[in-house]
């Protein structure tokens, strides 16, 4: 059985399972919590197909790089290999075997692990294992490493996970041993011996000497009918042991062993109804974590796409932002050289007031001259009357009047130059009252130009502080819309990260998930065979998930 076993593996069976170099060792132990169980399932070539998590944890390994491998990937170079010899023996004869293992970790430590292995049956035939491990004591680890070293040194042998001595002792025990479990065949004969030994020694009769064995065959027979309902029941709590929990009919006994049957087969169809029931709810558990991961994934797109929106949204009321923030600047600055225009208009209209005053003086000033230029023409007039006049008397005093008549001319000569002057002085002020009168006219419409463009400029002011006023309602405005899209934003990337939570949490539980189902798959509840998962394919698809996340 062994030998085909690992022909249908190429010959991973076995002997490659004692082989197996799987690398350097520490020493160095890893101590399991107690309590804890380290579950998984192979097929008969002794690959992966289910581990749980505790398995995992306590082999330093990921479950990618566990499910498909041999399980010997776990293998110490400390096992002899006895051990495996006589756990390939035992598992590939059907049969349930039990012992303390000494595992290697990835990182080279070890850990002990009191292992039961159990083949799982369908219709007679072994279709894989299960292995259930449990955390020994500190002196069955001890008792284990005395055990494996007189393993190791060929003084003892194991059968059934059990030790034995080696030869013709140990031929001796086995003997013992096989007339132990062949029970009702083993008393007669050791009645019927002993009874001829008794007929021997003490010379009884012969009609005693034989009925004394036949006595004993009869009780023998007797006491194999009792056991044949133990054993049925054995074999029935080894199927359900075996993950068997297919529908069985037989034979009920009577009495106390038909209860004992009764029991078996009412917890047989217990196990079989809640386990009928796990794989259901596990399946629809299965779709509707695969339905809530597309709809994470989905909703996890849809978040991405909502918060590169709300990015761009918010990069353009960023912009918004700074357009209106320079733009009541702007404003700002307009309001103040409004405000520097509009005062500099004021004083252009007070120095023009001031200017039209003036001109109004020197206009006044101008008059006051023609009246001075006037009395000057007038005085002129009168010296020249004057100077005639005594021109007149000098010629009537003859000679003695020559000098006078030389002062009277020189006086008619200035009184001609003063009313010349006076004249052009006239001229002169007429001409520059005339433009006085220019200056004032175009003062005055200066003056009102600037009163018009002080009003405008005042208006121009108001109107510029309004618009700074509205720019700066708008920046607040703007502002407050930036910081709730910022908030906003804040909030979907928070959003976004809870979903990739979620959807890592989804994940996990839809791993959990399958971990359930690989583990409850090894129950069968039906006549049908079992579905195990192909080894194959398990470590394709595990390589497959490694790759992306190396890359």
């Amino acid at each position: 059985m062994i030998a085909s076993m690992a022909r249908a593996n190429g010959g991973v069976g076995p002997e490659r399972q004692l082989m197996r170099d799987n690398g350097k060792v520490t020493q160095r132990e890893h101590r399991l919590r107690p309590g804890e169980n380290l579950v998984s399932t192979t097929d008969r070539q002794g690959r992966i197909l289910h581990c749980n998590p505790a398995f995992v944890q306590a082999s330093g390994f990921s479950r990618e790089e566990l499910l498909g491998q041999p399980h010997n990937i776990i293998r110490h170079p400390d096992m002899p290999a006895e051990a495996f010899r006589d756990l390939w023996a035992t598992i590939a004869a059907g049969e349930p075997w039990s012992a303390l293992v000494k595992n290697r970790r990835k990182d080279g430590d070890h850990y002990w692990v009191r292992a039961h292995v159990t083949p799982l049956m369908d219709g007679g035939e072994v279709t894989g294992f299960m292995s259930v491990r449990t955390v020994p004591a500190r002196e069955e680890i001890d008792a284990a490493e005395a055990l494996y070293a007189r393993l190791r040194a060929g003084d003892i042998a194991l059968r059934g996970g059990r030790a034995r001595r080696t030869g013709w002792s140990g031929r001796l025990d086995a003997l013992a041993q096989a007339l132990r479990a062949s029970g009702a065949l083993a008393a007669p004969i050791v009645a019927v011996a002993a009874a001829l030994a008794a007929a021997a020694a003490f010379g009884v009769a012969g009609g005693v000497a034989v009925g004394m064995p036949v006595a004993a065959l009869a009780g023998a027979l007797a006491r194999r009918r009792l056991q044949a309902p133990v054993r049925a029941a054995v074999a029935q709590a080894q199927r359900i042991a075996a993950g068997d929990l297919a529908p069985h009919a037989g034979a009920r006994a009577a009495g106390l062993d038909g209860r004992m049957q009764q029991a078996l087969d009412q917890l047989h169809v217990n196990l079989q109804t809640l386990v009928g029931d796990a794989r259901g709810e596990v399946d629809g558990m299965s779709d509707a974590l695969a339905e809530m991961a597309a709809a994470h994934r989905e909703l996890s797109a849809r978040t991405e796409a909502q918060a590169a929106s709300l990015q761009e949204t918010a990069a353009s009321i960023e912009q918004i932002t700074a357009s209106a923030r320079a733009n009541a600047q702007s404003a700002a600055r307009s309001v103040q050289q409004a405000g520097e225009a509009s005062a500099s208009c004021d004083a252009s209209r007070d120095t023009v007031a001031a200017v039209r005053e003036q001109l109004q003086a020197i206009r006044e000033a101008s008059l006051r001259i023609q009246d001075i230029t006037q009395a000057i023409d007038g005085i002129a007039f009168q010296s020249n009357i004057l100077a005639l006049n005594a021109a007149v008397e000098a010629a009537r005093a003859g000679v003695h009047g020559k000098g006078f008549a030389v002062v009277a001319g020189e006086v008619q000569a200035l009184a001609r130059r003063s009313a010349a002057a006076a004249r052009e002085i006239k001229d002169l002020i007429v001409a520059a009252q005339a433009r006085i009168d220019a200056g004032v006219q175009q003062g005055e419409a200066a003056r009102q130009a600037m009163d018009l463009t002080a009003g405008q400029m005042h208006g121009l002011r108001e109107q510029v502080q309004a618009i700074c006023r509205a720019s700066d309602e708008q920046l607040a405005a703007v502002s407050q819309v930036n910081a709730a899209v910022s908030s906003l934003d804040g909030i979907t990337q928070q959003n976004a990260a809870m979903v990739e939570e979620l959807s890592a949490a989804v994940a996990t539980l839809s791993d959990r998930a399958e971990v359930v189902k690989s583990a409850v798959q090894v129950f069968r509840t039906t006549s049908a065979q079992r579905d195990l998962p192909d080894a194959v394919a398990l470590r394709k698809a595990a390589r497959a998930a490694a790759r992306p996340a190396a890359a």
